[in-house]
């Protein structure tokens, strides 16, 4: 991977993490101690796996009274639909899934499913349920889909194979990316255009990301770049790497994958005082002097209760407390992504929580700290087919059993854990006798019953009636603007947005982070009380992920560059950050991660970051001019000053990495300032070292890479020769074929005259292309190939060779009705052929294999 633990087995996300998948928890281990089954025949001590397969096993119950309570006290729904609200909670998931709008295969990939699986599909739905696939009413273009079948009935015959079948290769390719509908919503409402600066605060595992990229690039001519960029940040470094794996399918030079705490994401504002030229070796000052976006995703850690339908495990570990332990760090990673917002642009709060004391409560403090200069953005009229309510306007907060309706009914002792921001008016109470009345209260009623806060379910009259009589605390700001999204609604999961516009800079706030002790009015929590509080309780990640509370070290010096001059607090820091894609799960949901990870997370030596290789520009004159000389790279691409590596000897590079303009600019600031962005992954696999034995020999010692070739195409005019579609798809076919065996005699002659090496074959739109060289644009189909003595051999995946024909069959049968007649060729190469593993498809692979010659 583009760097992040490169060979490294220990950090490396391995392939066996994919599996792990949140629809398992529908299925019970048989170690579940929660399983009454194992002990329910005691003379049958050795049938343990009989008894786990019970046929009346039930799933996890999918109930909880401290649940129900909460929420019907919430009036989050009317009572006339809590039991539909709750029907709908109960069951699983339907699975959803999105269209790659830059995929050159976008309109193939959308004819398909409405020409095709829709239709087909249909038959396999019992009479009187729903349509069998349907795109998401709501999501632009019919970009977005929606299904009604479940894994098991995927592999349920012929027809529904098919289709499974068609998910997993596309979502590999990258052509689709499998997600839960209400997690494609907030970046539509960023507004996003191509020449933006995005930050995904809490982006891991991408599929949020990956979504952003795709509107960036969406209007890309071929060979071109947009001006824009996005910046994916996560804390946990494995989860970076599965970010990574995500993100790579889109084969984008406008992508930095970085590695902080969210609430601590370095703004790296350049002194002006330092020089840079001694840093970047360029001669001239950075283009930009400080890391500031124009969007913002801030997709907030979060309890999660929203994803209850895909992880039912919650359920029963669920407890307001979860809730009130995560509020404090929410607000602190928004205030960090408002600081980093410039004036003018658009940040999107989320969460995939219902509960307000993360939503509502978290927009409320926001607006209060930023004064004026943030607006909550009223955006109903945006997306109308998508069903949403109005933000809550007052809510409770649930401690220990008891309901509390303004902070000044907290009792002195719970003042480190339920703080002011909670309340719908955000206000702090003098102390009074009052509250020392209250904090008896709170003893009694503590002393009275189970103290342990992780149940949170505790019954008392007297608390409950206590708050009944109280007067509820209405919020002054418009937090009707805010949208939730509910389950039965749209048959989805359960989601919170909270669209904000920078107006001005923010003012700076005046805290004293050590004043909370012993004061009346803490505002933030310090990291042993979060810890204290949650009892170590698992939080979900705003797509549903499970995660640790934990206490981290702090990155104080990161946080000396604020921009707009806001103050940002050296606010304690929780784990890691987001987030969960249907198809990608965190190993282990990281619990024994960060704890390791607790004490590797100090500030590192700032360029000098542990565990990550360095990311150094590519200067070497002789290796880029042979490059150029060899591939005909016409000069109007840019790519002086654009490619860096992971290494800073430069005759050990393997890979060379392409970086656009905007991408460039950030790097360029980051050496400026010392290197305080921890940078995972950057840019596009250009050119990668043949390190074969015959590679070795070759003109050139750089191939192109399947994943930069896209990109270098229309600008390449060396070692490229067109295909006709019969000879292109035999390549795919067979892998490697004799120059003598192409049914296109004169196109095995022109391939047989190539250089050694790499080489571009293109599928050739017309009958006789191979002498010409005609416009490349988006929909130009090309691979790459080695020519070697006397065969052709392609180096690309299987994967993607299996799809490229596919695509090309659909075409064909399209435009001609019916497949050309093929013959298999009479060399028996087919079975030596060339086993390409692209180090960024299989991470363990070092260089390809080249077919055996047998001239």
């Amino acid at each position: 991977m583009g760097g992040g633990g490169g060979g490294r087995g220990r950090s490396r996300t391995q392939r066996r993490h994919f599996k792990q998948s949140r629809e398992n928890v529908w299925k019970r281990p048989k170690s579940d101690p929660s399983s009454e089954n194992n002990n329910s025949n005691d003379n049958d001590n050795n049938n343990n796996v009989k008894d786990n397969r019970d046929p009346h096993w039930q799933p996890f119950a999918t109930q909880n009274p401290g649940f129900d309570d909460y929420y019907k006290e919430q009036g989050i729904v009317s009572s006339e639909e809590w039991d539909s609200f709750m029907e709908v909670l109960r069951k699983p998931l339907p699975a959803a899934f999105r269209i790659n709008s830059s995929s050159q295969f976008c309109d193939d990939i959308r004819s398909q499913l409405e020409n095709d699986f829709m239709i087909s599909l249909q038959s396999e739905v019992p009479d009187g349920e729903a349509e069998a696939i349907r795109p998401l009413p709501w999501y632009p273009e019919n970009l977005a889909w929606h299904s009604n079948f479940s894994r098991m009935q995927l592999r349920k015959n012929q027809t529904l194979e098919r289709f499974h079948e068609f998910l997993k290769l596309e979502n590999e390719i990258g052509n689709i990316t499998r997600q839960e509908a209400v997690s494609m919503v907030p970046p539509l409402f960023l507004d996003v255009r191509p020449d933006h600066f995005v930050l995904d605060m809490c982006a891991a595992p991408g599929s949020k990301t990956f979504q952003l990229l795709e509107i960036i690039h969406r209007s890309t001519k071929a060979g071109s770049l947009p001006d824009g960029m996005v910046v994916a940040n996560d804390l946990d470094v494995q989860r970076c790497n599965l970010l990574i794996h995500q993100t790579k399918r889109m084969c984008t030079a406008n992508l930095i994958v970085t590695n902080h705490e969210a609430q601590h994401f370095p703004g790296c504002r350049l002194n002006r005082n330092c020089s840079s030229s001694s840093e970047i070796g360029m001669g001239f000052q950075p283009s930009i002097t400080q890391l500031i976006f124009d969007r913002v995703l801030c997709d907030v850690p979060c309890s999660g209760d929203g994803t209850l339908r895909k992880a039912p495990d919650i359920w029963r570990k669920w407890n307001p407390g979860m809730g009130n332990g995560i509020h404090c760090l929410q607000i602190q990673i928004a205030m960090r992504g408002v600081s980093l917002l410039k004036v003018g642009g658009r940040m999107v709060y989320s969460t995939c929580s219902m509960n307000p004391v993360e939503n509502e409560a978290v927009v409320a403090e926001i607006l209060r700290k930023c004064g004026g200069s943030l607006e909550l953005v009223d955006v109903s009229c945006e997306l109308p087919q998508l069903v949403r309510r109005p933000g809550l306007k007052t809510w409770k907060i649930r401690d220990k059993g008891t309901w509390l309706v303004s902070y000044k009914d907290v009792p002195k002792y719970r003042r480190s854990v339920i703080v002011p921001s909670m309340f719908p008016s955000g206000r702090c109470y003098a102390e009074s006798t009052e509250n020392n009345h209250d904090v008896e209260l709170g003893e009694k009623h503590e002393n009275g019953g189970n103290g342990n806060s992780e149940d949170g379910i505790q019954q008392s009259e007297d608390p409950v009636a206590l708050a009944d009589k109280l007067d509820e605390e209405v919020s002054t700001f418009p937090l009707e603007r805010c949208m939730r999204i509910l389950p039965h609604d749209q048959n989805s999961g359960a989601f919170f947005i909270a669209v904000f516009h920078k107006l001005s800079p923010v003012p700076a706030i005046q805290e004293k982070p050590n004043s909370l002790q012993g004061d009346d009015e803490p505002c933030v929590k310090l990291p042993n009380q979060i810890i204290e509080d949650t009892n170590g309780l698992e939080v979900v990640s705003a797509d549903g992920t499970d995660e640790k509370l934990s206490e981290a070290a702090s990155e104080a010096d990161l946080i000396d560059n604020k921009p707009d001059g806001a103050a940002m607090e050296s606010d304690p820091c929780i784990t890691r950050e987001e987030h969960n894609s249907e198809e990608a799960e965190a190993p282990g949901h990281k619990e024994s991660d960060t704890k390791k990870a607790g004490g590797k997370r100090k500030l590192q030596n700032q360029g000098k970051w542990k565990g990550v290789d360095p990311v150094v520009f590519f200067k070497d004159e002789d290796i880029l001019k042979s490059i150029m000389t060899f591939y005909g790279v016409d000069n109007s691409f840019p790519l002086k000053g654009h490619l860096v590596t992971r290494n800073n000897d430069t005759n050990h590079v393997k890979r060379i990495y392409y970086i656009s303009k905007s991408v460039k600019d950030v790097l360029e600031l980051n050496f400026s300032v010392g290197q305080q962005l921890k940078i995972t992954s950057i840019g596009l696999k250009m050119f990668e070292r043949q390190t074969s034995r015959e590679g070795s020999t070759a003109p050139c010692l750089f191939r192109i890479s399947s994943e930069g070739l896209p990109l270098l195409l229309p600008y390449v005019t060396k070692q490229i020769l067109y295909a006709s579609p019969v000879d292109f798809k035999h390549l795919l076919q067979y892998k490697t074929i004799k120059f003598a065996d192409f049914v296109d005699a004169e196109f095995g002659n022109n391939a047989s005259n190539l250089m050694p090496g790499c080489c571009v074959i293109v599928l050739s739109k017309g009958s006789k292309d191979s002498s010409d060289h005609p416009q490349v644009d988006e929909s130009t189909i090309a691979i790459g190939c080695w020519k070697g003595r006397g065969s052709l051999s392609v180096m690309v995946t299987a994967t993607d060779c299996q799809e490229l024909q596919e695509r090309l069959l659909t075409r064909m049968e399209a435009e001609n009705g019916s497949l050309v007649q093929e013959e298999k060729p009479s060399n028996g190469e087919a079975d030596k052929v060339l086993e390409i593993n692209d180090t960024e498809k299989n991470e363990n692979s070092e260089s390809i294999k080249l077919a055996t010659e047998l001239n």
